[in-house]
Formats: structure tokens, sequence, C-alpha cells
């Protein structure tokens, strides 16, 4: 975002011009059931547990790093005494302030040990690796948690990882991305089986061995972005249909029928793994819930591929997504996330989506939020009301889609501190409340904490 451009934004948002509230009315907590999940989401090392209990939430979203329960990377190798604590005592001290944990097993912290030993998710040794991972999971720390996502955003670190180039291992062809090593035609398809068959084999033991006797929940989050066709054309209905199989129903439509989506095996051919018949059982319904996690929404544009000698999954969808216009104009207000455009009523068409093309399963938003630069002050960072209406235009149109059938059971704010957002580091800060890198990670509530701790206390 230019300099200008940038300040005009947040001359807006201290002025509260930027955004409006959809129907002309603010969203209360009453607006939905006493059993709906409220939380907030950060990373695997970060909490503060006091801070959560003042602003009034009742779930806390996390992720156990699997390095630092087992640092060799499965059991034979060594547990980990101190990480088992930490754990221990997080969950122990949320418990004992009436806060739920809701805990993500995998959220892309590999052991090195087992990217070593054999490529990690490349390799199909990564089933039971992780299977056994998450068993001990539920042996240690079960008995207290009652809502587990296996995987978090698996499709994302995916494509960009093995497509893209851009996050961790950093492979791709060099067709693609600047990369040493990778194949973008066949191993994000690869990757992504093997997690799917990971997820699965995790689902299947928790509900086998443990979910009677600890009756907790049990499901999988995924990076969603809704997609809408740029034009009222046949090709381009279907380019957003096909960009949302390539990236949503990749993984949810194995796991609701046990197969990948028709337009996938279509387009890939024998590039994408087949599932043996007792892959397909075990993939298939492996889920109490899926998690969603939703910022933005763009357009799809039909590109079809007449040169298919550079095979790459970033092409094979046939559709470019783009935030603006056949007319040049945006989706949705830019703001200071690069790919973050404002558009709240995304969230409402991707529940209704779920409900008509998935059966209406239970979803849960497991992420949604707005991130701002760091290179600010901490006060203009501290005034973030277009942080509030960003969240409130999105609970309205989630309100929206309840009312229209949607089976939402939850949403949590991303994310409850300023983090460190992966290969955009420190430079971004998505969290209600702040944290001063620069003097001791002294925490302040932001004026988004303070309205969400009214919309709770109402």
């Amino acid at each position: 975002m230019a300099m200008k451009e940038g300040l005009l934004f947040f001359l807006l948002a201290l002025t509260g011009l930027l955004f409006h509230s959809v129907y002309g009315q603010s969203i209360k907590r009453s607006n939905f059931s006493k059993n709906f999940i409220f939380g907030a989401g950060s990373a695997a090392y970060q909490a503060d547990v006091k801070l959560i209990k003042e602003i009034g939430l009742k779930y806390f979203r996390f992720s156990i790093s699997w390095p630092r329960i087992l640092p060799g990377g499965n059991i034979s190798a060594g547990i980990n005494p101190l990480g088992v604590k930490f754990y221990n005592d997080l969950i122990d001290d949320l418990l004992a302030h009436g806060i739920k944990p809701f805990v993500t097993i995998f959220h892309w912290d590999l052991p090195q040990a087992l990217q070593d030993e054999y490529g990690g998710p490349l390799s199909p040794k990564i089933v039971d690796d992780f299977t056994v991972f998450a068993d001990l999971c539920f042996i240690l720390f079960g008995d207290r948690v009652k809502d587990w996502t296996t995987l978090n955003e698996p499709n994302l670190s995916t494509w960009n990882g093995y497509g893209y180039g851009t996050f961790a291992p950093g492979r791709c062809s060099n067709y693609i991305g600047n990369c040493t090593a990778g194949n973008s035609a066949t191993e994000p398809y690869i990757v992504a089986h093997h997690l799917l068959l990971s997820h699965a084999s995790a689902v299947n033991l928790y509900k086998s061995k443990y979910q009677a006797l600890q009756k907790g929940t049990i499901g999988i989050a995924l990076a969603t972005t809704w997609v809408l066709p740029i034009n009222d054309t046949a090709a381009s209905r279907t380019a957003a249909s096909r960009a949302l199989d390539f990236s949503i129903g990749w993984f949810v439509e194995p796991i609701i029928s046990g197969d990948y989506p028709k337009s996938m095996r279509a387009i890939v051919g024998d590039r994408l793994p087949n599932f043996t018949k007792a892959e397909s059982q075990l993939v298939k319904q492996s889920f109490d819930f899926f998690g969603l996690n939703y910022y933005t929404s763009y357009y799809a544009v039909n590109t079809p591929v007449s040169n298919r000698v550079n095979l790459s999954y970033t092409t094979d969808s046939q559709s470019t997504l783009t935030p603006d216009n056949s007319k040049g104009v945006p989706i949705g207000t830019p703001t200071q996330v690069s790919w973050l455009y404002v558009y709240p009523k995304g969230i409402r068409d991707l529940v209704l989506y779920f409900k008509e093309k998935y059966d209406n399963p239970a979803v849960i938003i497991t992420e949604n939020g707005i991130g701002d630069s760091s290179n600010q002050t901490i006060k203009v960072a501290l005034n973030d009301t277009w942080r509030i209406q960003y969240h409130e235009e999105h609970l309205v149109y989630l309100d929206q889609s309840i009312k229209e059938g949607g089976n939402v059971k939850g949403y949590f704010i991303w994310s409850f501190l300023d983090d460190f957002e992966w290969n955009s580091g420190y430079t971004v800060r998505f969290g209600i409340n702040l944290v001063d890198y620069h003097d001791n990670l002294k925490r302040y509530k932001k004026r988004s904490a303070h309205w969400f701790k009214k919309f709770f206390a109402s």
C-alpha cells in the first residue's frame, strides 16, 4: 500500500468512517445461543490467562508444539518433560479461570528430525508418527481438553510450502519460484494426501479409543477464501467453482465423501493420488466439525491452460484470483495486509456454501480477524476502531447465516495477542491486545479488546 493510501486508511479508521454497520444496528452477544462458542486464538507459545479472563473470553485456542513435546519427532527419541509441564500448567490455569482450551495438534511446526529423516509429509511415514503424537496428546491432556483440531490450515501450508515455495520447507519447481528443489506438479498433492491420512488416522484413534470416555469433539481447521465469479458468465462461474474445489474441496470432499472433487480428478489426472478402499473409508466422515479460517474474498477469472508442459498445482485450477472486479474496483476495502480485503458478506456466503454443498456439517469459525502494519506508534495501534467494525460486520453476517440455516457453532478472534505472523514476522499486528516488542513484551488492551469485553458482558 502506498504511503498516501496508508495515511488515508488510518485517517478514515481513526474518525470511524471506514466501515458502516451492515444493517444499521450493532451486533450483541444475545444474538447468538448460550452454547455458542466465543474465543480467541494464538500461537503455540503465547498465553496470558488473566487477560483472557478479564476480557471475558470463554475459550482459548492454541496449538501444541510437536517439537516441544517430542524434540526427536517420536517417542523413541524421548519425551520432553518440560514441554509437557508447560501445556499441563497452561491448561490447568485456563480451567481454573473458567476458560476452556481449544487445542490444535499440528500447526506446521514439524520436528526437524522427521524432515531430515524422510522429508516430513512427503513420505507416508508421517501418518504413523503424527498418530503417535496425537495419541500422546490425548493421553496427556485429553482428560481436560474437550475440543481438538488435528491440523491447522493444511491446505495453505501445502500450496505455499510445496507449490509456490514461499513457506517452509520452500519446495517448488524452478519454473514457479526460486526453490532449490521440489516439484509443484506433484508434491502438493502427495503432501495433502499424507496430511489427510494423518488427520483421519488421528480422528479414528480418538473416536475409537478416547471419545466415549473423554467426551470431546475433534475436527480440522482449513484456510478459506470465498470466491465470486468476476462476471456473470458460465466460464466465470465455473472458474469460481473450480477455485473453491482446489482450495477448500481438496480437503473437505475426501473427509465428507472419501475422494477428491471430480474437477480435480478431471484436471490433475494421475498426479492426484488415489485412496485405497480402506483409506477412503478411514477418511470418510472423519470429523465432528470443520474449522473455517476466514479473512477475505476474491474474484475468479477463467484462465484455461493451453500449455501443459510446466504443470503445477498453482495453475491446475485454471482459475486466477484477483481482488479487483472487471472494472478495477476492489472487492472490499484494502488493508495494510496486502492480501486482505474487507468483505464481511463472504463469511455468510461461505457458511451457506457448506450448508448447500456439504449437507450442512457443523462449522466453527476458527479464525477471523484483520491486521495492520506494526510500523506505527502504540497510540495509533491501540485506537483500532476499524478492527472493531471489521469484527462487528462479520458477526452480523455470521448471525445472518445462522438465521438462514447455517450450522455454525462458534467464532474465534485471530488473534488474542500480536504475534509472529509466519513469513510476515512481526511486521503486521492482528491482535486485539498489543504486544510492545521493544519494552519487555508488555501487553496493552486495544480499543477492540475493550469492545469485546463489553460485547461478552452483554
